[in-house]
């Protein structure tokens, strides 16, 4: 049978108040009593009973990450910052994938029976639009992340897609680039990080004087390197002359400098490179990748924090009374890739 509070007590010598109180790392207990209790709970194996604290306390210690998909390096960092976040909070991460900008199943997510194991729910939609923005009404604490709902009734945290775009294409032209290709592009999009990034690099442009171009622009579906790469195919394919490319993420960006190096261009001697999201991968491609910092660090924190504050306020008003907006910062990082020649 699996060990319970009474038997890391009684092996311990301590009460069952001071076991609890060492598992919820409540700070007022010695360090000698904390060590001997830690060793019996180590020793017995002992696991937290989840659902009998719940009915205790009303609280899991457990919060809900919904993500569209984790195969995106973006969303795989967001995910350990996030737990990394909750750890600090005493909080376990219940992670749950949504698809690729799947309308129904991030509304189906809303409503999804596990929920009932959290506490909270941290939420990345892709699918839903503006047109949703009453979906998010629910009877729990929620944080909405990202470009495709604004001003809801809950928290929300994004970054500053336009202002970011636009400082990635000026480091661009400050190399003295003029043709400057941009990849990622959604047909249509007038909501969503592809619109509001492209926008940035737009403003940019206009600010400099440089003509806009629409053989500059590529267009995909998705935001994966097979896309960046495909996109850079047909443009290089197609003749249009550039001596820049943004890619509005990194991965997009990597994939058109594969395409690049197939074609015999340099970069950064032929063509210079810059991409969006900072990936862990950026640092170690060949050349390394100049790109932008959005903030994701400082995104999962703002995220689990202001997602703590509302679960141990508990619900006076279901959705809050005050639903608040964070902004993150963002910075350029000039790499191998855009390094003057």
């Amino acid at each position: 049978m699996a060990a319970t509070l009474h038997d890391v007590a009684a092996l311990a010598g301590v009460s069952i108040k001071t076991v609890s109180n060492v598992v919820h790392d409540y700070q007022h207990v010695r360090a000698s009593t904390r060590e001997r209790v830690q060793r019996a709970i180590v020793e017995l194996d002992y696991k937290p009973n989840i659902t009998a604290r719940s009915l205790r306390s009303g609280r899991t210690g457990v919060i809900g990450l919904a993500l569209p998909e984790l195969s995106l390096s973006y969303f795989a960092e967001l995910a350990d910052a996030v737990i990394q976040a909750a750890e600090r909070q005493s909080l376990v991460v219940l992670i749950e994938q949504t698809g690729r900008g799947d309308r129904e199943r991030e509304i189906a997510m809303l409503t999804n029976p596990r929920l009932q194991l959290t506490d909270g729910l941290i939420f990345s939609p892709l699918g839903m639009s503006q047109d949703d923005v009453d979906r998010l009404n629910v009877r729990y604490p929620l944080v909405v992340l990202g470009e495709r709902i604004f001003g809801g009734p809950v928290d929300h945290v994004t970054m500053r897609n336009e202002e970011a775009a636009q400082a990635a294409t000026e480091h661009l032209i400050r190399t003295g680039r003029r043709r400057i290709a941009v990849i990622g592009a959604h047909e249509g999009e007038v909501i969503g990080s592809a619109a509001l990034r492209l926008e940035g690099y737009h403003r940019a442009l206009d600010a400099a004087g440089i003509p806009r171009s629409e053989e500059l622009v590529g267009y995909v579906i998705e935001w994966h390197r097979l896309n960046g790469a495909e996109a850079m195919r047909r443009m290089i394919a197609a003749g249009v002359e550039f001596d820049a490319v943004f890619g509005l993420n990194d991965t997009l960006a990597l994939g058109a400098m594969r395409a690049l190096q197939e074609a015999g261009l340099r970069v950064p001697q032929d063509v210079a490179v810059i991409g969006f999201d900072d990936l862990d991968e950026a640092r170690y491609s060949l050349p390394t990748l100049s790109t932008v910092d959005p903030g994701r660090v400082e995104i999962a924190e703002t995220a689990v924090r202001v997602l703590a504050e509302r679960i141990t306020a508990g619900a006076t008003s279901t959705p809050p009374a005050d639903p608040r907006a964070y902004l993150t910062d963002f910075s350029v990082i000039g790499r191998e890739s855009t390094a003057s020649v």
